[in-house]
């Protein structure tokens, strides 16, 4: 599915340069001979730049009229066009594409060049940890970002401290109130949200979550760790679908937890919420984070003919959040294990990369881990199970907050069940 051929054969033969048209085309020279053609001359393949600079270049004449660009942070000259750092193959395939980044990879790295000016992203969890990386990040690339949380107290302070970190303009931040714990808030800070984006929505960033909690219900009767990880996220990306057009990107932050999910008698009560009589604080989350993933793939289905991706992800194992909070055991095992696991820059990569990398442009309902693509569980790409795991999620939903605005999929899905009986 992928190209995995080592960096080195993209190295150019002794005498071989790259150069660039206007345009946006690469052409390669051979000095020795004057010769000049269009494919690399070791691979055979055509490639391709962006058709601007990347963020934080500019283009002037030097005395000769030679085009001379500027690094603007650094105040560096070169007469090479910077684009063709970015320089891509052009696909076969809309899924051909090769690892550039791995598992020690930031996201500051990730987006180096990246210009997001007049892009727009909304971010669920992000007054602190890998969300608020996510959210800094992005902004510092010139992103407008609404912070969706449910402390606004925190948000505040977050979006005060990625001024300062990245010298943005607080225009660009925005925030929300969401509680996740209560579908009514969701619907709210769902037709809020269309009043502040204009009518689009460049990145849907499903980012929060919740671990290690005992069993405790939200104001909807369920399970405190199944709503907040799944069901709400379910509500507010089928919510926002109509923000949503050509070239949007839904991300769902899930984890590898969720190859260790069990769905033992789910199908059988038609309850995705973990009951409180056989509650299991860790099968809770590993199977709130399969629901992500399922989810993700229903949905890159149902959009991929608008031209939205949908797609999920690990960020890393153990990241030293405050996701442990709830427990001082888990916090203390977080904290030991601190030293070997990802820092929050590094667990932000792969959301980020997800979010905005251009050759993902079109690739949908894959899942990643340390900014690349990886088989998910078989449960996860069980279809069946999918859409019965879908149905049931929406009927969870229709049952306590309405059809209003999910109609077609509650018909679609849940329907299908009642003919199919």
């Amino acid at each position: 599915m992928h190209n995995l051929d080592s960096d080195s054969e993209d190295e150019l033969p002794p005498g071989w340069e790259e150069k660039s048209t206007e345009d946006g085309n690469v052409y390669f020279v051979n000095t020795c001979n004057n010769k000049i053609q269009w494919t690399h001359p070791r691979t055979g393949h055509k490639k391709v730049i962006p058709k601007d600079l990347p963020f934080g270049w500019t283009k002037t004449m030097d005395e000769n009229g030679k085009p001379l660009y500027i690094q603007q942070e650094t105040g560096n000259k070169t007469y090479v066009d910077p684009r063709l750092a970015f320089a891509k193959e052009e696909k076969k395939h809309v899924n051909d594409f090769r690892q550039r980044f791995d598992g020690s990879s930031t996201a500051f790295q990730v987006l180096h060049g990246v210009d997001l000016s007049g892009k727009y992203a909304l971010i669920t969890g992000c007054n602190a940890g890998i969300g608020f990386e996510t959210a800094k990040s992005l902004a510092r690339h010139g992103c407008n970002i609404l912070l969706a949380n449910r402390n606004m107290e925190a948000t505040q302070q977050a979006i005060e401290q990625i001024v300062k970190d990245t010298k943005v303009s607080e225009d660009n931040l925005k925030s929300i109130y969401l509680d996740l714990g209560s579908l009514n808030s969701v619907k709210k800070c769902a037709m809020a949200v269309r009043t502040v984006f204009s009518n689009h929505l460049d990145m849907l960033i499903l980012n929060a979550g919740v671990f290690g909690l005992s069993y405790e219900e939200t104001e909807d009767k369920l399970d405190r760790t199944f709503q907040v990880n799944h069901l709400s996220h379910t509500y507010l990306a089928l919510l926002l679908e109509p923000l949503l057009k050509k070239g949007s990107r839904v991300v769902f932050v899930s984890s590898e937890s969720h190859r260790m999910a069990s769905l033992k008698n789910v199908f059988v009560k038609q309850n995705l919420a973990h009951p409180k009589d056989q509650y299991s604080t860790l099968i809770a989350y590993n199977n709130s984070k399969l629901y992500n993933v399922i989810t993700a793939k229903i949905l890159s289905e149902e959009w991929k003919h608008k031209g939205i991706a949908v797609n999920s992800l690990h960020p890393g194992n153990m990241v030293y959040t405050n996701l442990p909070k709830s427990w001082w055991f888990y916090q203390m095992l977080f904290m030991m294990v601190r030293p070997f696991t990802k820092s929050l820059q590094q667990a932000a990569a792969t959301s980020v990369y997800v979010a905005t990398a251009s050759e993902l442009e079109g690739v949908t309902g894959l899942y990643f881990n340390n900014c690349f693509y990886c088989e998910e569980s078989a449960l996860a790409r069980d279809k069946d199970i999918a859409n019965e795991i879908f149905s049931i999620s929406l009927g969870m939903i229709e049952e306590r907050v309405g059809r209003d605005n999910i109609e077609k999929y509650v018909d679609k899905y849940c329907n299908r069940k009642e003919n199919a009986t």
